[in-house]
């Protein structure tokens, strides 16, 4: 009966290191690790914008040396911009060109109180560089460069209205700065919020009286900076979505 029993463990012990030997020679396999995306903002894009824009005008007779007197003139911008941007580390850099209609107008009574002075913004183009820091899908960027202004300056008829004399349709050529936040909400699309400030120096002009088609005999100093707020969005050529492990 002891032999018995004594086989009978030695056949279990055999058995349970044989199961250890099975085990142990399953192949390891590593757990996966964790893939993060990252947002790539290189490429060339295309988009749209719209917004508001505002433009100061304070006009002044040159000849007599007679402060006419300032106004705003506000209204809508809309247009559209195109632009390549490389992305270095957090960092990204870019170029871009930008054209706008516009529909900025205002006026004032003439500190004369003989008539009114209007003004008119009817289209802009911006001519930027940028740079900027990217947290992943979002950036936060700077431009600054050149910007053209199209622009027209008239005096109407005090309480009728009726055009009196106005300045030639101008284009002013200045400097631009501004600031922008933008969010990649799918790997080629992304929106924007911007702020531009357009600097644009005043300058002298000669009005054509509208009844005699003659130009006035005074000189007149108009003009003044352009501030805009658009909403932009944005589609990109090559975007992608890096893994990063």
């Amino acid at each position: 009966m002891k032999k018995l029993f004594l086989t009978a463990a030695a056949l279990a012990a055999l058995g349970t290191s044989a199961s250890a030997a099975d085990l142990a020679a399953r192949p390891y396999t590593k757990a996966p690790a964790f893939v993060a995306a990252v947002y790539d903002w290189s490429g060339f894009y295309i988009g749209a914008n719209g917004g508001w824009g505002s433009q100061r005008d304070c006009r002044t007779n040159v000849t007599t040396a007679f402060n006419i007197g300032c106004h705003d003139a506000d209204g809508a911008v809309a247009g559209g911009q195109i632009g390549y941007r490389w992305q270095s580390s957090s960092w990204v850099f870019g170029f871009e060109a930008q054209g706008d209609w516009a529909d900025l107008s205002g006026s004032a009574i003439n500190n004369t109180g003989l008539n009114n002075v209007r003004s008119k913004t009817d289209a802009f183009g911006l001519f930027t560089a940028q740079a900027g820091w990217a947290w992943n899908n979002t950036l936060l960027y700077v431009k600054g460069g050149a910007a053209v202004v199209s622009n027209r300056f008239e005096f109407r008829g005090l309480g009728s209205n009726v055009l009196l004399s106005s300045s030639d349709d101008s284009s002013r050529w200045g400097g631009t700065a501004g600031v922008g936040l933008e969010y990649g909400f799918a790997p080629n699309w992304s929106v924007a919020v911007e702020y531009d400030h357009v600097f644009l120096d005043r300058h002298d002009m000669t009005f054509t009286s509208a009844a005699t088609g003659l130009p006035l005999a005074a000189t007149y100093r108009s003009g003044g900076d352009l501030d805009l707020v658009t909403a932009r969005i944005n589609y990109r050529w090559g975007a992608q979505v890096i893994p990063k492990y």
